[in-house]
Parts: structure tokens; sequence; C-alpha cells
């Protein structure tokens, strides 16, 4: 008898021992259960993130080193304005000396509806933190090859600018009539022109910004890259400054909607303080996506954006003066009497034609 229990118990230890407990069975089952949800919802999510099937790299809308394109030769690709010199590791926009602007523009106007700019730059100098300046920008405008007081460039653009302001100018004055509206320099900054905005350097562009972010790239010791992508109506700007090869979010403007035939370009520019700026390289990649039939039959002319105020161009009309109101007034009177006569000469008419028919 002792044998045939100790036998049974054997049994059920060795069921026991190859069978689970109940509730590791559901917890792997919830686990499982929790694993395919989280794919699901982070492959969703990358899809939304990554909405473009392929990007191939457009040689000729690209700067990069040994900078063949790049001189004043009728078969180059790219033009150098001011200061602006070609070394063998980068073009350097501006020196590190005062009063100076320099700028690289294509030559060939964009015709990508989808497209992705890669900018690899460097800012460095001599000067302490806030004793530096100016910046430098990134262009995609009607327009090329103009001196103005925008990094380099022309205000009143027609295009997108993408500004790296290294200097706050009166933006410390702003900060302590507003508190909370502090940001710390060197910032990054997006801004669409029309042709009637006009980019504020007292404000630091605060008037036209459409979004931006706080960038450390003036004397990194890492390598500083700036992203620009267009898909769809929709404007991306990343930046890469901390050495992590990780692309952090900036700008993110939805609505946004740009005309073909701009030309790429950069610019910089010096005051009474001073940096150098350099372009490492500039490569466009073409992105290739899936798009409505009707975004592909959209034309644009005009840069516009959508829900921003400063793109509905109102024409207010000036108080009227004295003179004015009075001039205004008399012939009013004189309108409203001729009107009176005529119309007593037509009823006298209607009148008479009424009685004739009488007789």
């Amino acid at each position: 008898m002792d044998a045939s229990v100790t036998k049974t118990n054997r049994v059920r230890l060795r069921r026991f021992s190859l069978s689970p407990p109940l509730f590791v069975c559901k917890l792997i089952r919830e686990l499982t259960c929790l694993l395919v949800t989280v794919c699901i919802l982070s492959s969703q999510s990358l899809a939304e993130e990554q909405d473009f099937l392929e990007e191939f790299l457009k040689r000729e809308y690209s700067l990069a080193k040994p900078y063949r394109g790049l001189g004043f030769s009728s078969s180059s690709q790219w033009d150098l304005m001011g200061t602006a010199m070609v070394t063998p590791d980068h073009v350097r926009l501006t020196p590190d000396l005062q009063s100076r602007q320099g700028a690289v523009w294509s030559r060939i106007p964009l015709t990508l509806r989808d497209w992705e700019l890669k900018v690899h730059f460097k800012i460095h100098g001599q000067g302490k933190k806030n004793l530096n300046g100016d910046g430098l920008a990134i262009w995609l405008t009607k327009d090329r090859m103009q001196n103005g007081p925008v990094f380099g460039s022309t205000n009143q653009f027609v295009g997108l600018g993408v500004f790296v302001d290294t200097y706050p100018n009166n933006d410390r004055n702003h900060d302590r009539t507003q508190p909370g509206t502090q940001r710390a320099f060197p910032y990054v900054s997006v801004m669409l022109g029309n042709g009637t905005l006009t980019y504020d350097h007292d404000s630091d562009g605060r008037t036209t910004e459409l979004g931006g972010c706080t960038a450390m790239t003036r004397n990194a010791i890492y390598d500083t890259f700036l992203l620009i992508r267009y898909s769809k109506n929709r404007l991306t700007v990343m930046v890469d400054v901390d050495g992590r090869q990780q692309w952090k979010d900036c700008a993110d403007i939805i609505g946004l909607r740009l005309p073909n035939g701009y030309f790429f370009g950069a610019s910089s520019a010096t005051g009474d303080l001073s940096d150098n700026h350099d372009i490492i390289s500039m490569k466009l990649y073409q992105l290739t996506v899936e798009g409505a039939p009707e975004e592909e039959e959209e034309e644009v002319t005009i840069p516009s954006v959508d829900n921003m105020k400063q793109f509905q161009v109102d024409i207010q009309e000036e108080g009227m003066s004295g003179v004015q109101f009075f001039l205004t007034l008399l012939f009013s009177i004189m309108g409203l009497g001729v009107l009176a006569v005529v119309g007593l000469i037509l009823y006298g008419r209607w009148k008479e034609n009424k009685r004739k028919r009488f007789y």
C-alpha cells in the first residue's frame, strides 16, 4: 500500500512539474497581448512620422566636398557672393571679422515637390558668450544673390528663411518687460515671406516667427546639423548638435505652401561682433511620398501658411480731414439734388403720357 501511495504522489509531482501554474500562464498571455499592442502602436506612429517611401540624393541641388560645382564659371551650379570663400574643408561665408557679409546661392531653381535638406555647418569664434554675432540663414527664395540686413540677405523676401541667430540683440529688454518669454541663444527660427513682411532684428524676428527652438550651435564640440523637410504642405525643422546622432524636433508647421522654381542659398553677416560662419555641406534629397490626386494638381504661386494673419494683407484707409469731409458731403448733396430733379422730370413725363391716354 505504501508503494502504491508513493507511486501516486510521484505521478502527481511529475504532472505538477510538467504543467506550469495557472497564474504563470495568465501572466504570459497578458505580456504577449501587451507586446503585440506596443508593436502595433509603434508601427502606426512610425508610419505617421515616416510617411515617405524613399529618398534620393539630388547632386545638382547639393553642395559638398570637394566643392567642384562652385565658382564663377558658366558650368558652376553655385555662386559665391561677398566675403564667401572656398577652402578644402568648408565654404566660409564670413570670417571672424567685423562688418562682413557673404553668401552662396544655387543657380538651379528647385522643381521638387517633396524634399529634405540636410545642412552641416559650423559657427565658431574668439568672442565670449553674447559677444559674438550675428548668425547665418538657410534660404529658399524667389530671388537670389541680393545683399541685405537679414543675415546678409535682403529683407521683405519671398520664400522661406531658417535662421540660426547667435546674438540676442534687444531680446533681453523684451524679456524684462514680458516675464516668461525668455529664450536662450543661439536660437533657430523659421519665417515665411510674401514680399510684404519684414524681419525685425530688434525683436529677433518674434513678430514673424512660425516656430523655433534653442540649439547650442556656437563653439560646439560636436558637429552641428540642421534638417529642413518639406512634404505634403508640412515643414519640419530638426537639429542635431549634441553628438548623439539623433534629430531633435525644432519646428513643425502644417499648412505651409511653397511655389516651385525658388533657389536655395545660405548667407551670413557680422556687425560690431563677429564669428566664423562655415557651411560644410548642403545635401538635398528628393522624397518619394504617396499623395492624394487633388494635392498633385494644386498649384501654388505665392508662399502662404494656414491660420496666419500676416499673410492676409489688410489695407486700412486713413481718416478724412475736415476739407475732405466737407467736399464729400457737398458732392453727396449735389448728387442727391440731381437725382431728385431727374426723378421729378421723369415723373412729370409719366403723368403727361398717362393723361394723353385718356384723350
